[in-house]
């Protein structure tokens, strides 16, 4: 899902010093990939909700909030909390049709916060995701610091993206400066299954200084490898943090319009795992 939300065609933990976030304090580039390696991860999550409270954990989320179309059109208002909650063991994020602050639609984009900003490791997200004609859901990850400048240069990693009109498909997909859809050479897989929407799903990402591996249910389905070229190729070598959210509409989710009836639409998070690498 995109930062500025165009169109898809779409550690050790935190010890670092935020950066300018100004794209002036740039590392020198690599001048060659990094050392092969098998590298493993620990087995008990460093950081996690498995949403089994009463609320959702303020020490852990926050949330973009407002209109504007985010970019590329969207059409919804992101509340401050009004549209997610914890019910059963999961959180529940739920995009509704409905006036507010000038837009026709309400829903939320969480934000990791606190310890929620990692640098490599392991997430998985278990969810099950809303369909319907105008649904964009996303589970995904954005800079924290934006090192390297604006998007896509500071990289985007999309775990998983699904537009409504395209029921039986997910993306995964990265974005970096050299690897984006605005010049063609986005860099992404899509994965066919007829319970996309009904079902839940294992979403997973493996980040390493050597490259990005992602997972549905298990199963590789995209590897991106550090080319060692430096910032333009590789951006991920500094902090992101996840988000969640749906959108409704936009250039890519309402590129077939808008069906009121989808609405309300709902994704159930049953947790968000965090783990760390072993071997660094």
């Amino acid at each position: 899902m995109l930062n500025a939300r165009l169109f898809f065609v779409a550690m050790p933990f935190v010890a670092l010093l935020s950066c300018s976030g100004k794209g002036d304090n740039v590392s020198p580039a690599i001048t060659e990939p990094p050392v092969t390696k098998e590298y493993t991860f620990e087995n008990t999550p460093y950081w996690a909700d498995e949403f089994n409270g009463t609320g959702i954990d303020a020490t852990k989320w926050g949330y973009d909030t407002g209109a504007g179309g985010w970019g590329n059109h969207e059409l919804e208002y992101y509340t401050n909390g009004a549209n997610s909650s914890i019910v059963n063991g999961n959180l529940v994020i739920t995009a509704s049709k409905q006036s507010y602050q000038g837009a026709g639609y309400t829903s939320a984009r969480m934000v990791s916060k606190g310890d929620g900003n990692f640098l490599y490791g392991r997430i998985e997200v278990r969810a099950k995701i809303p369909g319907g004609k105008g649904t964009w859901p996303a589970i995904w990850m954005l800079p924290t610091d934006n090192a390297y400048g604006d998007w896509p240069k500071s990289g985007e990693i999309d775990i998983m993206e699904h537009v409504g009109q395209d029921p039986n498909n997910i993306y995964v997909t990265v974005h970096t400066g050299a690897y984006n859809h605005s010049i063609n050479t986005q860099k992404g897989i899509t994965y066919t299954t007829n319970t996309a929407t009904s079902d839940y799903h294992i979403y997973r990402l493996d980040w390493t200084p050597a490259g990005i591996n992602e997972y549905i249910d298990g199963q590789l389905q995209f590897t991106f490898k550090n080319e060692g070229t430096g910032f333009m190729a590789w951006p991920f070598d500094k902090r992101f943090h996840m988000m969640l959210n749906i959108a409704v509409g936009g250039d890519w989710g309402g590129a077939q319009g808008v069906d009121d009836t989808s609405f309300p639409a709902i994704m159930q998070v049953d947790y968000v795992r965090y783990y760390r690498v072993n071997n660094l």
